[in-house]
């Protein structure tokens, strides 16, 4: 009888545990905000100098305790044919999955267009921190998202 009160409370903690993890890892830390007047900035092909372009309609997620949490969804004013001659293209783009419940970033749909040539990526800054990088990928339309992943410094090991 003994053992099955431990063996309850041992599974109790482990529940409790699970969910406490589940959460901290979907919802915990992350701010979401849609800011009027925040800065995308992407890298000039010849200077290799993130400049500040002009973009709208932000809804961005983030958190404190990672770098690797932001994610961006907004518009650009830019045609993409004028874009590539003039901003770094990124060809180790890879989206990041963003918690189920921030809708704007589907990152396999993006994964598979960046792949397609549906959508293309730019360098938007480069050791944004150290060892990540801020990528942008760019839709025909005007759609844009963005996220951090980590550099050469940091992706092979």
């Amino acid at each position: 009888m003994k053992g099955s009160y431990a063996m309850g409370g041992l599974l109790g903690f482990a529940a409790i545990f699970g969910v406490a993890l589940w959460y901290f890892q979907n919802y915990a830390y992350y701010e979401v905000s849609t800011p009027q007047d925040f800065d995308i900035r992407m890298t000039r092909v010849g200077s290799l100098q993130p400049v500040t372009v002009p973009a709208h309609d932000f809804t961005i997620l983030n958190a404190d305790t990672s770098p690797l949490k932001f994610r961006a969804c907004f518009k650009l004013d830019n045609s993409i044919a004028m874009m590539t001659e003039s901003y770094v293209i990124y060809d180790k783009a890879t989206p990041l999955k963003a918690p189920s419940w921030f809708d704007c970033f589907d990152y396999a749909t993006l994964t598979e267009d960046i792949q397609s040539g549906k959508a293309i990526a730019f360098l938007a800054q480069k050791d944004i921190h150290d060892g990540v990088d801020r990528v942008i990928a760019v839709y025909d339309d005007g759609r844009a998202y963005a996220w951090n992943q980590l550099n050469e410094k940091y992706a092979d090991q």
